[in-house]
């Protein structure tokens, strides 16, 4: 699914960016887009929260029924 990836990719830039920011106290985000009160910043950390609330949902997904419905 296209949300499912798009999700995982949020997740992954958030990732990269807390991993930046507790090795090297260096938020890559805010500083791509002018600071952590941009609204730029801002709605990219925001659509990296609601990417790991959707992300919630692959933990109950029942992987076999994904694969019977993509093999049809």
């Amino acid at each position: 699914m296209i949300l499912d990836r798009i999700a995982l990719f949020l997740l992954i830039v958030g990732g990269i960016n807390w991993g930046s920011l507790g090795l090297f106290r260096f938020d890559i985000v805010a500083w791509i887009f002018g600071g952590q009160a941009a609204l730029v910043s801002r709605i990219i950390y925001a659509l990296v929260g609601l990417a790991a609330l959707w992300c919630i949902s692959l933990l109950f997904r029942d992987r076999n029924a994904a694969i019977d419905t993509t093999e049809e």
